[in-house]
């Protein structure tokens, strides 16, 4: 079985002779190059390919994030996994955005790297249970958000509101729904305006919008 090819990518030698110094001797692992931005990034791709890119977030020039989505779209078949000693819930999300598969803190284990490295170069992901914590509770709270967004949307309207609502989507002018409903153009207005309330909107199109979503017009 061939080895699994490890690029290294972090503008601090130290760190690159740490992770070389984890991976030496590991049978099925080799580490081929390294690099400490994005130039010599590039150069080393031209040259050869790696299974696995080990990067970190913060360099000078472009991020690890930019590279990453860069990379992700020029060589999809490369796994990227970040080592970051940023450990927030914004720099996580944006490596996973950014099409990386593991999210590593830079005193990760030999054996936690070593796992992630195989589970990437299966086509896995991988997270430590920080990490995965972290995301979690991310996607917990963005549920919630989504929860009450539709509870705001889905305070009732009365039967006079509902219709005028319908009536407005559909395109009639104040005074169209006026005469239609046999009340005064005020009456629409003041409506109009609980309504919009009511909603929490701040424009006519969030109305329509509304309107549209909860099928009260044809489309």
């Amino acid at each position: 079985m061939a080895p699994i090819y490890i690029m290294l990518v972090d503008d601090h030698q130290i760190v690159r002779d740490g992770i070389k110094s984890l991976l030496n001797g590991y049978k099925g692992i080799e580490v081929i190059a390294e690099a400490s931005g994005e130039n010599e990034l590039y150069r080393n791709l031209k040259k050869r390919i790696p299974s696995i890119l080990l990067l970190d977030i913060s360099m000078p020039g472009k991020s690890g994030i930019e590279i990453a989505k860069e990379l992700h779209y020029e060589y999809p078949c490369i796994g990227i996994i970040f080592l970051s000693m940023y450990i927030n819930e914004e720099f996580i999300l944006n490596a996973l955005k950014s099409g990386a598969k593991a999210y590593l803190p830079k005193d990760t284990t030999k054996a936690e790297l070593i796992r992630a490295i195989e589970a990437v170069h299966h086509g896995k992901e991988f997270f430590p249970p920080q990490i995965s914590e972290i995301i979690l509770q991310s996607y917990m709270n963005r549920v919630k958000r989504e929860e009450q967004d539709d509870n705001q949307e889905k305070k009732e309207l009365t039967r006079r509101e509902t219709e005028i609502l319908t009536n407005f989507a559909e395109g009639l002018t104040n005074q169209e729904i006026a005469d239609k409903l046999f009340i005064s153009i005020r009456t629409v207005e003041c409506h109009k305006t609980n309504i919009m309330h009511k909603l929490g909107f701040k424009t006519t199109v969030d109305l329509v919008r509304y309107a549209i979503k909860h099928k009260l017009v044809n489309i």
